[in-house]
């Protein structure tokens, strides 16, 4: 994942960002997530906002997912589920644009 920042933010001229760090989750946290129905991202892409709106734009997001982040993350949080067959669309593009918009 880090090779975004060597290999595509020059190009799209952005400064090095941030790279989630996937930790080995434990027995325990496997088995919570799978009784909630949780995506493996879920829980280290909310700690990783660390209260800060954020975007997650993934093919296997759920409502497990949606609730379980409006019920542990105290900021804003758009969970997009992208087609997996199609891509990024521009309603995909709209819907984050109009998301950042109304967070100011």
């Amino acid at each position: 994942m880090a090779d975004a920042n060597d290999c595509v933010a020059p190009l799209l001229g952005l400064p090095e960002l941030p790279v989630v760090v996937w930790p080995e989750p434990s027995e325990a946290e496997e088995r919570q997530d799978a009784l909630h129905g949780l995506h493996w991202k879920t829980r280290t892409l909310t700690a990783h906002a660390a209260g800060r709106p954020y975007v997650w734009l993934d093919d296997e997001i759920t409502d497990a997912d949606r609730a379980w982040v409006a019920a542990h993350h105290p900021g804003r949080a758009l969970l997009r589920r992208v087609d997996p067959r199609r891509g990024l669309t521009d309603e995909d593009f709209a819907a984050v644009e109009a998301w950042l918009r109304s967070v100011g």
